[in-house]
């Protein structure tokens, strides 16, 4: 009974997190709420694309009565803003925003515009990528939340005493390097053209991250090999439960349009705060 119990919470904490990350993540979709002409639209800004094309932008305005445009600019940058007018085909309003580089972002709103009114939603930053095969990604995900499900199991088992705990810790390791350490880097390699770029090489917090849990659950695999030291398992369970409460992407990888360099996603947005001072 104990452990089908353990299995449960370990189930629902992992989606838990699995959840909450996906939700709060930078390049997941915003959902807005608009009332113009009377009548109130949910519209999804989107904010990632991956590929070679460009980006579509389309929301559901069924009133042919309103028009629409996309006003956007690369980010972080000093440029102008530029306009698309959007399209109408039936009751959606599209427009394509000009593909940019691997990790290049664009900062876009959309106006929206009655004859009785107008109305402007807020400003997003959407990021490029490149095609991840799918040999590649869907594996990654899978290793990944299977090294949450199997940590957040052994160090519910290492709290509760019992004696399996040492073999999920162990598994969790191998899911955690192979998922994190090998995958996650091709991942970035097809998104974003490089492999790594955490420490030593810069400060992605997402490669940090993984790095982080990995020496972690390094150091607990190790040390409860001739001993019980179970508080090491339940640490190193913790750790990845904060690393996958950090949102995914987080000042990850952006493109510097003034090197042409893939770096970590805080550094262009100091600097061209700094350039606005």
């Amino acid at each position: 009974m104990k452990k089908t119990l353990i299995w449960l919470l370990a189930i629902v904490m992992t989606l838990g997190a699995a959840y909450y990350q996906r939700k709060t993540g930078p390049t997941h979709p915003r959902q807005v709420r608009l009332v113009l002409g009377g009548k109130a639209y949910d519209l999804t800004l989107v904010r990632s694309h991956g590929g070679d094309g460009d980006m579509p932008v389309e929301v559901n305005i069924p009133d042919t009565a309103v028009k629409g445009q996309v006003i956007y600019k690369r980010f972080p940058t000093s440029d102008p803003w530029d306009t698309l007018v959007m399209e109408r085909h039936g009751d959606t309003l599209t427009a394509l925003l000009p593909h940019q580089p691997p990790a290049g972002k664009l900062a876009y709103h959309i106006r929206l515009v009655h004859p009785s009114g107008e109305v402007v939603t807020e400003t997003v930053v959407a990021r490029f990528k490149g095609t991840v095969p799918a040999a590649i990604l869907i594996p990654h995900i899978l290793f990944m939340f299977a090294a949450m499900l199997l940590s957040t199991l052994a160090g519910l088992m290492a709290l509760w005493n019992v004696p399996s705990y040492k073999r999920y810790a162990r598994i969790t390791l191998v899911l955690l390097l192979i998922g994190g350490g090998i995958l996650g880097p091709l991942v970035q390699k097809y998104a974003f053209g490089a492999l790594w770029t955490g420490i030593p090489f810069g400060w992605d917090l997402t490669d940090n991250k993984t790095l982080i849990a990995i020496i972690f659950w390094i150091y607990a695999v190790l040390a409860i090999r001739k001993k019980e030291r179970r508080w090491t398992v339940v640490v190193a369970a913790l750790v990845l439960i904060l690393v996958y409460s950090i949102p995914h992407s987080m000042f990850g990888s952006t493109y510097n349009y003034e090197t042409g360099d893939v770096v970590q996603g805080l550094l262009p947005v100091l600097s061209f705060l700094r350039r606005r001072r």
